[in-house]
């Protein structure tokens, strides 16, 4: 069991069966179909040679599926990433040279060792710092960005919309009339397979299978026909960039760089991809394990991301990890264990051994298409209404985020996501919900005096802490509670309701002290009701037990009858409490 933990490849290898080794199979080659030209476009968006997403969608699948908990996620260079990729990479090197590859592949490594850390000190949490709402609106915006840079056919200049709009116009009176027939026919026919194509041929009696097979294949469709129309009318010759050679070979064996410099420039950039690249991969992973009733363990998608990425290092790749799109593809041709990815990139390593020379007159708009296609999916800006109906702070954040995305890049965008998620999640528990609470008649529950019509005596302040208490927002219960009391002259007690409490740290301890002692000096008794075990464990280690001017109440009935006296022997619930147990 605990090999299988680090191994999960020895648990689901257990039950393979040739039923199983079919379902895989057939998912392999469907997202192999796929991943061939998605795998060529984000390697020309990372601004490297197209062959480097072949490589970065062989070695890291192959070690994802040997250290992976998801079933059907597919690992490989997603558009996000790659961007980022690109981003980075371009303030270090100049694109098309060495120094640009080499930078490439020190990301990819630097970005696998954060991930494996992370896993192995099980910090999986961290990445529930960045709300979704923010990762939402940073993937919207990175998704305009890239399918703006892509209007160019590869060649729009710039890491921010204004740059690139920019740079579009400057080249617009020098736009080549082939390369934006073949780009627009390329985006107009992506567009109709995705929607037309499957239902046109169950119409004509295909099978679903065979016809969701036929419309993944829709972009290599294009994609061979336009590498066949480039080259039998020498299109290369009128202005239309291609692709170009291919390197015809299995993944190499590379090493990054550790120069102190390029390391220095590259941590914080790696630590960010790291982190969106593991938030998307886990959502992915979760959403489809849930479908089936299965679950992943982010700690040790950590690990595998790690690894994916640290082989990507390796391979001559850059940095990956698991793509929303491919992973539903994989899902929805039924793939049923990680083998699959494995059958993937064998596939991949046929296709880096034996097609590359057939891509070489590949048209680079053909490509911007494809990538325009995949990208728009992540498009949602939905967010911005469900945000503004539901709570004006995630809005703000969501507007910000792809604010600083649009206007001042990726690498800002994502900062400033990871600012804003702090920053909400610090604002929202330093002020916690504090009610004052009163009890329902003839029952022993306490609501809110505010919505339910309650009992409540003068002399005695019921509040119901709904946040644990820590040091960001003791202040806050202590001026409320003060405030409380100096607007009645005939308190004489104050008892604090800890039922939603789940912690009290040291600050909130002394806080606590302050407040106790000041209420004393105002002739009022601080009580504590409903305080959970670990919390009290806790606070028997400090001194305000000790000192405490009231007492510690079991449940907040207790207290209201302790303090009140309203609870007699007439009362239906009294009588009943004093019943033996039987």
């Amino acid at each position: 069991m605990q090999i299988g933990r680090y191994f999960p490849i020895v648990i689901w290898a257990r039950e393979y069966s040739r039923a199983t080794l079919g379902a895989d199979t057939l998912a392999a080659v469907i997202v192999t179909i796929m991943l061939i030209p998605q795998s060529l476009a984000y390697a020309l968006l990372a601004g490297l040679p197209a062959e480097a997403g072949l490589y970065a969608s062989i070695l890291p699948i192959l070690l994802y599926t040997v250290f992976g908990t998801s079933r059907v996620l597919a690992v490989g260079p997603v558009a996000v990433v790659s961007l980022m990729t690109a981003a980075t990479i371009g303030q270090v090197a100049e694109a098309g040279t060495a120094g640009y590859a080499v930078a490439a592949l020190t990301l990819a490594f630097l970005s696998g060792a954060i991930l494996l850390a992370m896993g192995l000190l099980r910090l999986g949490f961290l990445a529930n710092f960045l709300s979704h709402p923010v990762i939402s609106g940073f993937i919207s915006a990175s998704g305009l960005l890239i399918a703006v840079s892509q209007l160019g056919g590869l060649s729009a200049q710039g890491h921010s919309l204004p740059e690139q709009i920019w740079s579009l116009l400057t080249q617009a009176t020098q736009a080549n009339v082939p390369t934006l027939a073949i780009g627009l026919s390329s985006l107009a026919f992506l567009f109709w397979v995705r929607k037309g194509t499957k239902p046109l041929l169950t119409r004509i009696g295909l099978g679903a299978r065979l016809a969701d097979v036929l419309t993944k294949a829709g972009p290599v469709m294009i994609i061979a026909a336009t590498t066949y129309a480039v080259w039998h009318f020498g299109l290369d010759g009128h202005g239309v960039a291609i692709v170009g050679d291919v390197a015809q070979s299995l993944p190499p064996f590379t090493l990054p760089d550790f120069a102190p410099a390029l390391i220095a420039d590259l941590i914080l950039p790696a630590a960010l991809i790291s982190l969106i690249g593991f938030v998307e991969s886990v959502s992915v992973g979760q959403t489809l394990a849930a479908k089936r009733r299965q679950r992943i363990d982010p700690d040790q998608e950590l690990v595998a991301l790690g690894a994916a990425n640290l082989g990507a290092s390796v391979s001559g790749g850059f940095p990956v990890t698991g793509g929303g799109s491919r992973s539903v593809v994989n899902f929805d041709a039924g793939a049923q264990t990680p083998a699959a990815g494995a059958f993937t990139a064998l596939g991949l390593a046929v296709a880096a051994l034996y097609l590359t020379p057939f891509i070489a007159y590949l048209p680079k708009a053909t490509l911007a298409a494809t990538i325009m296609i995949a990208v728009l999916s992540l498009v949602d800006l939905s967010i911005l209404k469900r945000s503004w109906g539901y709570a004006k702070a995630d809005f703000v954040a969501v507007v910000v985020t792809i604010s600083v995305t649009l206007l001042m890049g990726v690498e800002q965008g994502v900062m400033a996501g990871v600012l804003l998620s702090l920053v909400l999640h610090l604002w929202r528990t330093s002020r916690p919900h504090v009610a004052e609470v009163g009890r329902v008649p003839g029952t022993e529950h306490f609501r809110n005096v505010d919505r339910f019509n309650v009992q409540k005596v003068p002399a005695v302040l019921s509040l119901r802490i709904d946040e644990s208490l820590y040091f960001a927002n003791t202040r806050y219960l202590e001026d409320l509670v003060l405030e409380r009391s100096a607007a009645n002259p005939d308190l004489r007690h104050v008892v604090l309701m800890c039922s939603a409490v789940n912690d009290i740290d040291l600050s909130a301890l002394e806080t606590l002290e302050s407040l106790d002692q000041r209420l004393r000096d105002m002739g009022v008794a601080l009580h504590l009701s409903e305080v959970k075990g670990p919390v009290m464990d806790r606070l028997r280690r400090g001194d305000l037990l000790g000192h405490l001017s009231g007492q510690v109440f079991v449940s907040q009935f207790e207290a209201w009858c302790k303090l009140t006296g309203l609870c007699q022997a007439t009362d239906p619930l009294a009588h009943a409490r004093r019943q033996p147990s039987r």
